[in-house]
């Protein structure tokens, strides 16, 4: 049987895993990433992690056929090299010849979201559907489109950042430059910053007796729980924002599946329900086939969707 390697690069941390062709997880590990330190020690740090999590996984070297790798970042897939990840603070790293030099073995490379939308589609909610897009709802708005098991990510690499799309002319500024984008108003980010302006023109509110801790979106919900109004209103002008982000890539795109991933999900249901009745009252022709399900792999999706790159 062939195995894979399954790396995911991100700024805080590099995860990686031992993968079967199916997408089944064997074994994953994690080290900080400190890319501060630099490039080549980065890849070290990799060459190291990867050896181990073989050796632990009990899997024969041997099968291991490819290594896949998400980043962060720009990346260009077809030669291998990270272009530019303000995360990582990489430009121009090729990734695959380090790679290359230590294991001998093929090495693919792309967006860290991406490959999370390829493990969804894979092994994870998306599976079984040919078309898929996948959302993360985090510190930003990550974005993937699947098709046909193939990573969509335009003619230069850097598509599929569907949080960039503008919901909003002329609103809030974003950190890409831009103002309006779906990103300032889907986010995590964005829900803890609405809490807050909710909290200063509503001081009566359980949202502003606890301003001090409102610093992840789960105490936006823990204060609607407890019957905050000001919190209800909040989440349902976050939840309109996200609906509102997702029509318009059901209307462009029509997916078989939108699959939603990020902390935020893990309220299940409770965001399920309304925000899909949202995007169906304003579907294009008032009728809504693509399916929207909350995402299934977790922090896995990254790892399991670089392994099959390879596949």
């Amino acid at each position: 049987m062939k195995h894979y390697l399954g790396i995911d690069l991100g700024g805080t941390n590099i995860a990686a895993g031992v993968v079967t062709a199916d997408g089944l997880l064997i074994h994953k590990a994690s080290v900080p990433t400190l890319s501060e330190r630099g490039f080549q020690s980065v890849v070290s740090d990799i060459v190291s992690l990867c050896r181990q999590i073989i050796t632990d996984s009990g899997v024969d070297s041997a099968s291991v056929a490819a290594i896949g790798v998400g980043s962060s970042g720009i990346c260009d897939s077809e030669n291998g090299i990270i272009i530019y990840s303000s995360n990582l603070q990489f430009r121009d790293a090729d990734i695959r010849a380090e790679l290359q030099r230590e294991f001998t073995l093929p090495v693919y490379l792309a967006n860290d979201a991406d490959c999370a939308a390829l493990g969804e589609n894979i092994a994870g909610a998306a599976k079984g559907s040919d078309f898929s897009v996948t959302i993360t709802l985090g510190t930003g708005v990550g974005g993937g489109i699947i098709l046909g098991k193939k990573i969509i990510s335009g003619a230069y690499g850097g598509g599929g950042e569907l949080g960039h799309t503008v919901i909003c002319f002329d609103g809030e500024p974003c950190s890409c430059g831009r103002k309006g984008c779906w990103e300032v108003y889907a986010s995590a980010t964005a829900l803890i910053r609405l809490a807050k302006t909710a909290a200063i023109s509503m001081p009566q509110s359980r949202l502003a007796e606890n301003f001090n801790q409102i610093t992840t979106a789960k105490a936006v919900f823990d204060a609607a729980d407890w019957g905050d109004e000001a919190a209800q209103m909040v989440i349902w002008k976050y939840l309109e924002y996200v609906a509102c982000g997702l029509t318009n890539i059901a209307n462009m795109l029509q997916p078989e599946t939108i699959a939603l991933g990020g902390g935020i999900c893990a309220q299940g249901d409770r965001i399920l329900t309304p925000i899909t009745e949202m995007v169906a009252a304003q579907i294009y022709g008032g009728e809504l086939k693509t399916k929207i399900v909350i995402a299934e792999l977790g922090n896995d999706a990254g790892i399991i969707g670089a392994a099959m790159l390879a596949v």
